[in-house]
């Protein structure tokens, strides 16, 4: 079959030689490129080597071809780096071309069946990249998601509150939203506005134990209605708050306010005393009264305190006490704590040491009348000799508190004379030698500085 005009064909001889043509050794001349260094031995008619062609372009790596009409046109050779062919020769015909490799003038060779490509085209590294982007999205998405339902939840902000209040944490907990209120707001909200806030303090705050969440509902207008429970003093209670949004942070998360604050007040009256204790931490009511306030016997004095808390109140001093008290408040509101403080024993017995001891000196007096004293006796015989007094029974002390001191109630007592008489009817010398039965009371208060103030009555 003629080749069609213009149509190039390759009439180089085969390296391998194609089927009809003399193999080497037998007798026909090896036409194939010489060994380096052997003689150059070829016929006239050989075409010359490819080195000692010069293409029209000055391509020294090409091969003439001459096709039918008698045009030599060169073809190029591409080298075996090119290739990927590592040894020399691998390129002869006969040989596979290597997959993927372009010979110059031929199409291009598809990879060998069974041998996968490593080229990555770019629609796999978008489609590879958008599937992790997605993943990462939703992971956010979910993590977000999560946050808001627990830690950045109505019920996760009042368990940062709870949590504040568990470890002292006083400060922390009238930071958040909604907790501290001003004197309109404690109006408002029924509290005292002249309220101490010394026991705002983490050293005074007693958190309940076992904190666990029972209910975070919604209500109509948006306010979360959020009831947690504790236990104190081995008991299970319940405490609820109000909790309203307050934005987003970083406009992801949810915050959170207190639509009421937890804050409450405790007015606590001290009854015949001004001091007491309450979680470790001794007050004075008459602190926080008004400077031109007279001095009373009983004080009281209102103090705001943190919700849920609770308040082990007492008075003991060497002179006074008070039984001891727990109050737990555990919600918003004022709540009323009496300390009905009373003696001690040993107010009591210092008392009964100075009666006992001014009536000693009652007793010194040689007189029938002794001055200031609650004993004396009348005799209407002329005295002859100095009166000799003494204290048979002393009376015994008890105080009770009225609005104004300890009382002392009339107690009787006996008081004992001996004196010697002159009968004025008919002169004769006798001794008087009796019992005089009297009783006595007093009032006590106690000064500043610790001493007792005894009057009696």
């Amino acid at each position: 079959m003629e080749p069609e005009q213009g149509e190039e064909r390759d009439t180089a001889p085969s390296a391998a030689g194609a089927p009809g043509d003399d193999a080497p050794g037998d007798g026909s001349p090896d036409v194939r490129s010489p060994d380096i260094g052997s003689p150059d031995v070829r016929s006239p008619d050989t075409p010359p080597p490819p080195s000692a062609v010069k293409t029209p372009g000055g391509n020294a790596d090409a091969v003439p071809a001459t096709n039918p009409f008698g045009i030599t046109v060169p073809v190029p050779i591409v080298s075996d780096r090119e290739l990927g062919i590592e040894r020399a020769g691998a390129h002869a015909a006969g040989a596979p071309p290597r997959a993927g490799a372009l010979v110059a003038g031929t199409a291009s060779l598809s990879a060998a069946p069974g041998t996968a490509s490593r080229t990555t085209t770019p629609l796999i590294a978008i489609l590879a990249w958008t599937g992790v982007a997605v993943l990462l999205v939703a992971a956010l998405v979910s993590t977000i998601g999560a946050l808001n339902r627990d830690l950045y939840s109505a019920h996760g902000f009042v368990r940062t509150y709870l949590s504040a209040l568990q470890s002292g944490d006083a400060d922390m907990a009238l930071s958040l939203p909604g907790v501290r209120i001003d004197a309109a707001g404690l109006q408002a909200a029924g509290l005292p506005v002249d309220a101490a806030s010394t026991l705002l303090r983490g050293s005074v705050v007693e958190a309940p134990g076992d904190i666990r969440l029972v209910s975070d509902t919604v209500r109509g207008d948006g306010h979360h209605r959020v009831v947690y429970s504790g236990v104190y003093d081995g008991k299970r209670q319940q405490f609820t708050f109000d909790v309203v949004r307050d934005g987003s942070l970083a406009g992801v998360f949810a915050s959170w306010r207190f639509a009421t604050s937890p804050m409450g007040a405790m007015t606590v009256s001290v009854l015949h005393d001004s001091g007491f204790t309450v979680n470790g931490l001794t007050l004075d009511t008459r602190a926080h009264a008004a400077a031109n306030a007279p001095a009373s016997f009983s004080n009281a004095a209102s103090y705001l305190v943190l919700t849920p808390g609770r308040f082990n109140i007492s008075r003991t001093s060497p002179l006074l006490q008070a039984k001891k008290q727990s109050v737990v408040i555990g919600a918003p509101g004022t709540q009323a704590v009496t300390v009905d403080v009373q003696p001690t024993p040993t107010f009591v017995s210092q008392v009964q040491t100075e009666i006992n001891s001014f009536l000693a000196g009652c007793a010194k007096q040689k007189v029938l009348q002794p001055t200031g004293c609650p004993f004396g006796t009348v005799i209407d015989d002329r005295v002859t000799d100095a009166p000799v007094w003494t204290i048979v029974i002393d009376p015994v002390v008890t105080l009770v508190p009225d609005d104004t001191a300890f009382q002392m109630p009339e107690t009787p007592g006996t008081a004992h004379v001996v004196v010697g008489v002159q009968s004025l009817f008919d002169g004769d010398d006798s001794t008087v030698d009796r019992d005089e039965p009297f009783t006595m009371g007093a009032s006590v208060t106690i000064a500043a500085d610790g001493t007792l103030n005894i009057q009696l009555h």
